[in-house]
């Protein structure tokens, strides 16, 4: 019976191949945060739900999993990698057991939110298990300039792929497992039609400042300049997930210390997911969630940009740097930022980094005082 088993198993992952070709033809779909908003709060329907994902989420995972396979073959080969390719191609294949099954039936409606609730805790630990595969193969072959630029362009694109599939899994299942949030009755799925940003500002800070307490046994305090443009004596308030800019502002507040700024050189090293400052991570340490990995900055930016906002740093050497984070204000403006696997992306991963056309200074001053013969 196992036998059998395994025999069906290997049989529909034999089709995935054929799954990924076709809907990567397609290009993803991108939201606004009012079509969101509209979607779930007036016009919920599930059977439209239903329909809409069962294509539409087939066409994200296919899209970024044929860039996955553009990666170096070192990097592929990893064992990480590999069983996050694992995790996709069986997210496919689950959702392609509904691709032909009758919305009308209630029962297949909760089948597929089941599905939907799996496939969402498989993918937990994509960002950890990814970033440990990169971990690998930095300490097997060292760095490698042409394959480190291709790993930023494929990490960037695929952990913003990887935030707005769970966007579309989370709404569908918050919005109808037939139940409410009592802590937040009022949000639409996992957004927020009166998001106050101050407040969500103090939670990160109050989480960040126990991890702060916990580890140096003290804590900065926080000071909060609130500036409504629209209305001086109210709050601000906007559209928006709270989890996304919880998850921006906690990173900022636990890195933030009373550093000097930074550089110039090293610039362009803060947003590099093959570059941290903290010590690599080891299993099982108990660490503060991804330290070490240098992902903290890099996936910050990446939730502000999903919905067309940016996170920048601007840093003065010697006295210090300023974090800014660019939001929407309107929801019609907050469009998904989707990555679409085309000829253009494919042309990234093939282009080969040429030699620099400047000069590269030594890194050890010249004698001019003493003439010498080459």
């Amino acid at each position: 019976m196992r036998w059998v088993r395994a025999l069906l198993k290997n049989a529909s992952l034999a089709g995935a191949p054929k799954y990924i070709e076709h809907f990567s033809k397609f290009s993803p779909s991108p939201l606004s945060m009012k079509q969101f908003l509209d979607f779930g709060s007036s016009n919920a329907c599930e059977k439209t739900s239903f329909t809409f994902l069962r294509q539409e989420l087939p066409v994200r995972l296919a899209n970024i999993m044929k860039e996955i396979n553009l990666l170096p073959d070192r990097v592929l080969g990893t064992p990480s990698v590999q069983l996050v390719q694992s995790w996709y191609v069986q997210s496919l294949l689950d959702i392609m057991e509904f691709l032909d099954k009758d919305p009308e039936d209630h029962r297949t409606l909760g089948q597929f939110t089941d599905a939907l609730i799996t496939i969402r805790n498989r993918h937990n630990d994509v960002v950890p298990t990814m970033a440990q595969g990169v971990l690998e193969y930095k300490e097997a072959y060292g760095d490698d300039p042409v394959s480190n630029q291709n790993i930023q362009y494929f990490l960037d694109r695929f952990y913003l792929s990887r935030i707005s599939i769970r966007m579309l899994i989370n709404q569908h299942t918050l919005i109808f497992d037939g139940s409410t949030n009592p802590a937040h009755p009022k949000h639409i799925g996992s957004i927020d039609p009166n998001c106050d940003v101050s407040e969500v500002v103090k939670d990160a800070y109050d989480m960040a400042k126990l991890l702060c307490d916990k580890y140096y046994m003290a804590s900065p305090s926080l000071e909060i300049q609130e500036i409504n443009a629209s209305n001086s004596k109210q709050p601000i308030h906007m559209v928006y997930v709270p989890s996304h800019l919880y998850h921006m502002l906690f990173e900022l507040f636990k890195m933030s210390d009373r550093g000097g700024g930074v550089p110039l050189r090293k610039i362009e090293r803060l947003f590099s997911y093959m570059y941290s400052t903290a010590p690599t991570p080891q299993p099982g340490s108990g660490g503060t969630p991804l330290a070490g990995f240098g992902y903290g900055l890099p996936i910050s930016r990446l939730y502000a940009k999903y919905f067309q906002g940016d996170l920048q740093l601007f840093s003065m050497e010697g006295f210090g740097t300023d974090a800014v984070i660019y939001l929407k204000a309107l929801s019609t403006d907050s469009v998904e930022r989707l990555p679409v696997y085309n000829k253009s992306a494919w042309r990234h991963y093939q282009t080969i980094q040429e030699a620099g056309d400047w000069c590269v200074p030594s890194t050890e001053p010249k004698n001019t005082s003493t003439y010498r013969v080459s």
